[in-house]
């Protein structure tokens, strides 16, 4: 082959090859990017904590249905006594956040119901009434913009100038976050609708609403900065070494033309509420800090006479638990 030739062949193939060697890194996925984006947050990583809701304590009871949950569900979960785990936690991935810093809400509560055959279903709420993003991509530019504005000289900064462009995420951010007297006494809400079908085939949409018995208490504001950073984690163990203490689990109804796929879309208190049953909490597990760092929740760990929605937030949590999960696991 003629010298010339030969060159024009490998300055061909070299640019054929161009657009492969010099192509963008792809992009992660947006999971893997939400768990980044709550790591750095964070000022993590923090090997075998959460990059979320990573400070939390558990505790045990009992499940007990109420009458009414027939009319609703035909889920085994609601319809028959069930001892559960209960896991409370503040917002954020820092290990060591104090209960009562604004960056601490919401709080968490996570419920796994224990079936026959070691079988299980999850229950995960939170306690503001609404989330921010109606997308997983729209959370992630919210945690973005809060990461950008840390060090940001530009007015607005990032997050102002992001909050002033999503109504939704501006009002969970202005939405009043009490902080409460006790994990007992904090009311929890579900993020997102799930359809629910009773033993005559009706199906409604529905959001789980849990209440204390003894009703919502906050602490004022004088009372609110004296507390212990660690208040919440060790009023618990004190109050459940006196006497256990009950909410009432149940769901609230969408009606028709209600928004059942949209996690910012909060229905009006005129909806139906239906009673479900009542969860008691009596115990605390000492080895709960081992328990909670092998554990799991999972909003899509179901049961039959519960279904998702199509709420896009909604099946993101799981797959951006897990990544969160095996990360935890791999930094033991």
């Amino acid at each position: 082959m003629q010298p010339v030739v030969r060159s024009m062949l490998f300055i061909t193939l070299l640019f054929n090859m161009l657009p492969t060697v010099f192509a963008e890194t792809p992009a992660k996925p947006v999971a893997e990017q939400l768990v980044d984006t709550l790591t750095e947050l964070a000022g993590g990583p923090h090997p075998g904590f959460r990059s979320n809701h990573a400070k939390g304590i558990v505790v045990e009871g009992h499940f007990t249905p109420a009458a009414s949950a027939a009319e609703v569900t035909k889920a085994e979960i609601f319809t028959a006594p069930h001892p559960v785990v209960v896991r409370y936690s503040n917002a954020t991935g820092v290990p060591n956040s104090a209960d009562n810093d604004g960056s601490a809400f919401p709080k968490g509560i996570a419920i796994r119901f224990q079936l026959a055959d070691e079988a299980s279903a999850d229950l995960v709420c939170i306690s503001v009434n609404g989330f921010p993003a109606v997308t997983p991509e729209e959370f992630l530019g919210l945690l973005q913009a809060v990461a950008a504005s840390r060090d940001s000289q530009a007015q607005p900064k990032p997050i102002e100038a992001f909050l002033g462009q999503h109504p939704a995420a501006l009002r969970f951010v202005m939405t009043p976050k009490p902080v409460p007297e006790s994990f007992a006494t904090q009311p929890f809400f579900g993020v997102n609708a799930f359809k629910f079908t009773n033993a005559q085939g009706e199906t409604r949409y529905g959001r789980y609403r849990i209440e204390p018995v003894g009703g919502a208490k906050f602490l004022n504001a004088d009372a609110a900065k004296a507390v212990d950073a660690d208040y919440l984690m060790h009023e618990l163990p004190g109050r459940l070494q006196q006497a256990a203490y009950s909410y009432r689990i149940s769901v609230q109804l969408a009606d028709p033309g209600d928004e059942v796929n949209d996690a910012t879309s909060v229905w009006p208190d005129s909806r139906q509420i239906v009673e479900l049953g009542t969860l008691t909490i009596d115990r605390f597990r000492t080895d709960g800090a081992a328990f909670e760092k092998t554990m799991m929740f999972s909003p899509l760990n179901l049961v039959d006479g519960i279904e998702a929605s199509d709420d896009p937030i909604l099946h993101a949590r799981p797959v951006t638990y897990s990544i969160s999960f095996n990360r935890r696991l791999q930094s033991h």
